[in-house]
């Protein structure tokens, strides 16, 4: 189930169907897929450990594992508590409650969202649920509230999400950045209450998305730093830890490119050609990754953002003058093609990644 997309399903603009794949294309490619938890990484043997125990020798290792949580960090917040007061920032079980919740509200309640701070699986995606979460209330819940309060002072494509916001929700949503008390400290599960620096909200439906590092079977693999995260060499995306181990997508330090499904498909790729090329003895070609994010405000209403990225000492930096983002107050019909430019990149990219 992929976390792209998954916004426009709680709105209910897609089924959950939509956004769930499968791994039979792979499998008749003569892919042999094994749907088991990896529990263990063994550096030394070059092998991997399943929960049952099988043992998988390898020449190279690709990980991409993802995110895990901290939960530590929020007084009152766990990862047993996670099951009622919901980050839903795994497509999965969470995505589908979270959907129920936000139906089960009463009418004029108060839903209260808080982004983490960076950085953090797809940062345009807080921004993009708020918006449809507010799509859904507009049409059957519009005297409820969405309150956001957000560990950071600005988000990616701010402007045009708060443009958007005005011109379709009016005073719906209620912003408060954490320079003005919006970082969460601690929540109070009994009253349903939200805690910040200077403020405490009442809510009905709590979506506490928290502050993020690698997963556990990276830190168990030793793959992290202090950070928190996995270093690479950002050219072939191998672990500057562990040789022979090469981490993608939202586990890894990538420069400045994003945590995003988009980016961990590219890096994907330019890992695969590092592999193929120092397999063959071959030079590896000058890598050039993309990320490209659509994200909807309302169904007929999209935005975006496109950058290219190269490797400049050791590092992946934008690539000037490449890429670029919507332009701000043109009119409905240019954002109405975004939208379905958003559409059209999730089919394509995923066919591309499941369907091949």
């Amino acid at each position: 189930m992929t976390c792209p997309a998954s916004n426009w399903y709680l709105a209910g603009f897609i089924d959950i169907e939509t956004i769930t794949h499968n791994y039979e294309s792979l499998r008749k490619r003569g892919v042999s897929v094994i749907q088991k938890m990896v529990t263990e990484v063994d550096a030394k043997s070059k092998s991997i450990i399943l929960q049952d125990g099988t043992r998988i020798d390898y020449d190279r290792l690709v990980v991409s594992t993802g995110i895990d949580f901290k939960y530590d960090e929020i007084e009152g917040y766990s990862e047993e508590v996670a099951n009622t007061i919901l980050h839903a920032w795994k497509a999965g079980p969470q995505t589908k409650k979270l959907y129920q919740q936000i139906r089960d509200m009463k009418q004029g309640g108060t839903f209260v969202i808080a982004p983490p701070r960076n950085p953090f699986r797809c940062p345009p995606g807080p921004y993009e649920r708020i918006s449809l979460i507010a799509s859904y209330f507009k049409e059957h819940n519009p005297t409820a509230k969405i309150v956001v309060l957000d560990a950071k002072d600005s988000f990616s494509k701010m402007a045009l999400f708060r443009d958007g916001w005005a011109d379709l929700y009016g005073d719906m949503i209620q912003f408060i950045p954490s320079g003005e008390g919006g970082r969460v400290t601690k929540i109070d599960v009994n009253t349903m209450t939200v805690y910040s620096d200077r403020k405490a909200v009442r809510a009905d439906v709590i979506n506490l998305i928290p502050p993020q590092k690698a997963s556990k079977l990276a830190f168990k693999a030793g793959l992290t730093d202090g950070s928190g995260w996995c270093p690479v060499n950002q050219k072939t995306f191998e672990s500057s830890i562990l040789p022979h181990i090469h981490v993608i997508g939202d586990a890894c330090i990538a420069g400045v490119m994003p945590k995003s499904g988009h980016s961990a498909a590219s890096q994907g790729r330019i890992c695969a050609a590092a592999i193929v090329s120092d397999l063959n003895n071959l030079e590896m070609p000058p890598p050039k990754n993309t990320s490209t994010c659509y994200s909807l405000v309302a169904k007929d209403y999209g935005i975006s953002v496109v950058n290219v990225y190269e490797v400049k000492q050791g590092k992946i930096a934008k690539v000037d003058g490449a890429g670029g983002m919507s332009p701000m107050g043109f009119d409905f019909e240019y954002y109405k093609y975004e939208a379905d430019y958003a559409r059209g990149w999730y089919n394509s990219i995923t066919s591309d990644l499941w369907k091949g």
